[in-house]
Formats: C-alpha cells, structure tokens, sequence
C-alpha cells in the first residue's frame, strides 16, 4: 500500500494517522480536511472556549513538531466530492484528484439545522468558526439566550451561557431531556441541574419557527407560546457527513456502514468516528473517536477484518459546575439505583452520586455526577465483564 488517504482532519482522522505511523506504515499518507483549522478538540468548545477560559491554541490536538513526524501532506479547506472506489481516487471539490491505495472515512457529522435560521442571531455549535461567532455575539453584553435542544451539547452552552450572565431558556420536545442515554429516573436528575443553575427548562413541546426579519427576535413554540430572544443556539443532534460517497458503493444508512472492525463495503476503505456506523451502532463520542482507529488501521494494513473495536461507550459532560460521566449499554428494561452518595432535591447532592443500570443481576452502565474515582473503577470493571 504505497498511499493512504484520511478523509477528515479532526480528532478521529488524526488518530486514524497516528495509528498508521505506530503501526508500521511508511508510505504516502494524505490528510483531506474541510475546515482550514489544523485538528482540534470540540469538547470545550461549548464549555471553556465559549466562556474565554480557553482560546485556539488550548484546543489544539498537535504541533509542529507531532506533525513533521507523521510526515503527511495536509489539504485543509477543501471538501472530498466523492470517492472512486473502482478508480482508487478521491475527488475533491477544488477539482484535485488524489489516487489513493486505503482510504480512512472520519468525516464526522455536521450540525442538523431548522427552518429559517438563516436570521442573525441563530448559531449551531459543532466547530471552531461556530464557536467563535457564538463567543463574539455573547461578550457584547447581557442577552435573551434560547437554546433549542436539551442534549448534551445544548446543556452544556445553556450551561456556559448562564455563567456569563446571559438569561437563558432550554426547549426540549421530549418530556425530560437525556432519556434516550439515560433513562427517565436519572434524566429527571439531571434536568434538576437546569433550575438549580438558574435556566429555565421548558419540556414537552417543540419549536414552530423563528421569528425575525433580519435578525431573531423570537422562539415560536408548538403550543403557541413566543419566547422573546436576542441569540437562538440550535441543538438537536447532527447528521454523518455521507452525502459526498453517494455512488460510491458504500453501504449507508445514518453513517457508514461496517462490521465491528470499522470496515466497509468496499475493499481498504475503513470508516471511523462519527460517520462511521460500527458494529450497527454511530457513537458521537470522543473515546470512540479515539478507540476505533487502532481497530481500523490495522484491519486496512491487514486487507481483512483482524481486530475489533468493541469497547464499552463512554461519554461525559460538564454542566453547571457538574462533571456528568456515563459508561455502558443501558436498556430500557434496566433498573436503576444511586449505589453511592444521594440525591437533594431531585438533584445531585453536595458530593454527586454514582447509580448503577442492571439486568438480571449484572451491572448493564453506570452514571456518575461528580464521583469520578468510583466511576473509573466501575468503568473498569464493566470493561473486563465483572460487572
């Protein structure tokens, strides 16, 4: 394999190259990039940069001296058009054509959007230019903040926003936000730590429509309710950048397609990170960012399926002071008990907890706010099957 090309230069395509090096590969490796940035961290984003307490250079994921010594050429801000499988080339939208031998798919995702937000005013929060402009709106002074979505990602800017004096109100559709990952109890646990930091969270209906004619004025709600608003942050999930492999052969279906060794459809073509649907499953999560390139390179160098990257999911978030961390596959028929610290309230009590999912016995996930040692421990355990 004398080229491999990484389609994405974010975390999980800088892993993707990184494991490459590791693992013995010294051949051309080519880095395709769509935003102009070198690859960064996203997880602050909407926590300490969005605050000020961190800037460009406290995100940044490598050097020059990292990046001399993986020996890539970078083509940064420039999108891939579409893959030629057959042909062994990427096409990009400059017109380039990059021949390659293996291709690593790690597009990511990109931001859904609503109707209309195309007024000033209206922000997603997936990259670094989109937290820079949110960040700019916010420092002018005190503003009506609306975010739409009670995910993690719009948790934790409702959370930043309130920390700078902001008023802000969450819409969430749902009745409780988080209940997918987190079941209903503990949803309710962490919804607590909205009105505990002083935002209001409306639940149970959905958005209308914006109002504004240059700039948004106004959240208009299924239930007939207009929020006023100065700033709109739409948070409802992301969709995997896939539309560029249309004809390529690919199996898609919301993501990549590929077995439990990120591999594709398509002879050394492996797919990673939050495009990649692995195993039948597309985590948006940084240790699956991080864990599945090991995997992926070394079944492309292979030409087969040699490994796997089943690891246990893992994701944390950081909202209103609270380090929220969740490990496991919880199901909805699971239980669900605090096995450590208590609740106050409804919400975590001086101290967090740590709850426990089960089945039949055994330990399904686990959920910690603010106990990270007892979380690392179950984690561990739920890592080896003691659980």
């Amino acid at each position: 394999m004398r080229t491999v090309t990484i389609i994405g230069a974010s975390l999980s395509g800088l892993y993707a190259a990184r494991e490459l090096r590791a693992q013995g590969y010294d051949g051309r490796l080519v880095m395709v990039g769509d935003e102009p940035h070198q690859p960064y961290d996203r997880p602050p984003l909407s926590k300490d940069f969005l605050t000020g307490r961190a800037d460009e250079t406290h995100l940044a994921l490598t050097d020059a001296e990292e990046t001399g010594e993986l020996g890539a050429e970078w083509l940064l801000g420039v999108r891939a058009r579409a893959l030629d499988a057959r042909g062994r080339a990427v096409l990009l939208d400059d017109g380039r054509t990059v021949s390659t031998d293996g291709v690593v798919i790690a597009t990511g995702a990109s931001a859904r959007r609503l109707p209309g937000d195309g007024l000033a005013g209206v922000h997603t929060l997936r990259t670094l230019d989109d937290a820079s402009a949110l960040r700019e709106e916010l420092a002018r002074g005190p503003r009506r903040v609306v975010v739409i979505g009670g995910g993690f990602i719009g948790a934790e800017t409702a959370s930043s926003c309130s920390s700078l004096g902001h008023w802000v109100t969450v819409v969430e559709a749902a009745p409780l936000p988080l209940v997918p990952q987190l079941g209903t109890e503990m949803a309710a646990v962490c919804a607590a730590l909205h009105r505990r930091g002083g935002v209001d969270l409306l639940t149970g209906t959905g958005v209308a429509g914006l109002r504004g004619t240059l700039g948004v004025t106004g959240v208009a709600l299924t239930d007939g309710r207009t929020l006023p608003a100065d700033l709109v942050v739409v948070g409802i999930g992301a969709s995997p950048n896939t539309s560029w492999l249309a004809g390529s052969g690919l199996a898609l279906r919301d993501g990549v397609l590929c077995d439990d060794g990120c591999v594709t459809s398509l002879p050394q073509v492996v797919a990673v990170g939050d495009v990649a649907r692995v195993g039948g499953s597309r985590a948006e999560h940084w240790t699956s960012a991080t864990r599945q390139p090991r995997a992926a390179v070394a079944n492309l160098l292979a030409g087969r399926t040699a490994e796997t990257a089943d690891a246990v999911p893992c994701f944390w978030s950081d909202q209103y002071g609270a380090r929220i961390q969740f490990a496991g596959r919880r199901g909805d028929g699971d239980t669900v008990h605090i096995a450590e610290g208590e609740l106050s309230g409804g919400a975590p009590a001086e101290g967090g907890f740590l709850a426990r999912y089960e089945r039949d016995g055994r330990t399904t996930a686990v959920l910690a706010v603010d106990r990270p040692r007892p979380f690392m421990r179950a984690r561990r355990e739920l890592s080896q099957g003691l659980g």
